[in-house]
């Protein structure tokens, strides 16, 4: 079933090396007391958990203490790229005044980390030459964007930017479903009971699957990008061919030993240790059968 070929190389970099970084997303980003975090805290200011060799020090507790949301964040390497590559190595807490500049970078470097991630697992799709050649120019163009200095980050438009790739991601997308499933593309799912429909080759681009009841659903090709999938039971659901699947996703979705996942992609540790007892699902018509891939 899987359309998917070895990605591309360099796709390291788009994974965070916390080992590299100064702690960006600890410090960067503003949160407010809730569900995700356990206190409030503003932008540019470091979290009260960040030690001192910018290394949180509840990293192992962090849901117990009321973080999740932290466990849910990725920069897509775009925090080792600000600290070695823009900074050239050059610590904020060494050098305070370069702070705010080093959050305006990582502002900009994380979606187009993320946009370079899409593009990377798009291309590892197979699609049509001429759509994979722009899909590389696209690739080319944003990595181009991330060499910036500091002033040249500043001017990038990155709303601008995206609104150019995204129609090419879809299109990737579109190849790789075809024929096409379900379009549920945004659609409010919080909640909702899909155990018993056809998600294959779904178009679920930024749907809320908030607390959404996916127990043993084929996700095959079914298109996943920015979908919220926070408490969403994925129990013995089979994820091995879902397009665009990102680790956070998983991370803030409720899974199983039964939940079956890319070979890329890491089982989450707050899972249950225990397969799901099989759903039973209704039986197909005969006409359905006849059209099962």
């Amino acid at each position: 079933m899987s359309h998917r070929t070895a990605p591309p190389s360099g796709a390291a970099q788009l994974r965070a090396d916390c080992g590299r970084c100064f702690g960006l997303c600890c410090v960067v980003p503003a949160f407010a007391a809730s569900t995700d975090f356990a206190i409030d805290k503003p932008a540019g200011s470091p979290c009260p958990n960040l030690g001192t060799d910018h290394r949180c020090g509840i990293h192992t507790e962090l849901r117990q203490r009321g973080f999740p949301g932290c466990t849910v964040f990725d920069c897509f390497g775009a925090g080792q790229q600000v600290a070695q590559v823009t900074f050239g190595g050059r610590d904020w807490r060494d050098a305070p005044e370069t702070l705010p500049a080093m959050a305006e970078a990582f502002a900009v470097l994380r979606p187009l980390h993320e946009l370079l991630w899409y593009l990377t697992e798009a291309v590892a799709l197979r699609p049509p030459a001429d759509l994979r050649a722009e899909l590389e120019r696209a690739r080319t163009e944003t990595l181009k964007l991330t060499e910036g200095d500091p002033a040249q980050l500043r001017a990038v438009d990155v709303a601008d930017h995206r609104g150019r790739v995204n129609p090419l991601l879809s299109q990737a997308s579109e190849a790789a479903r075809a024929p096409g499933g379900v379009d549920r593309r945004g659609a409010h799912l919080l909640g909702a009971d899909l155990r018993r429909v056809d998600l294959r080759r779904a178009n679920l681009r930024g749907a809320v699957l908030i607390g959404a009841d996916l127990r043993a659903a084929d996700l095959g090709l079914a298109d996943v990008t920015g979908a919220d999938l926070r408490g969403t039971d994925l129990r013995g659901a089979d994820l091995r061919h879902t397009l665009f699947l990102h680790q956070t996703q998983l991370d803030a979705a409720r899974g199983d030993l039964g939940t079956r996942l890319p070979q890329t992609l890491t089982r989450p540790a707050h899972w249950t240790a225990l397969p799901l007892t099989p759903v039973r699902q209704p039986a197909r018509s005969p006409a359905r059968r006849g059209r099962r891939r």
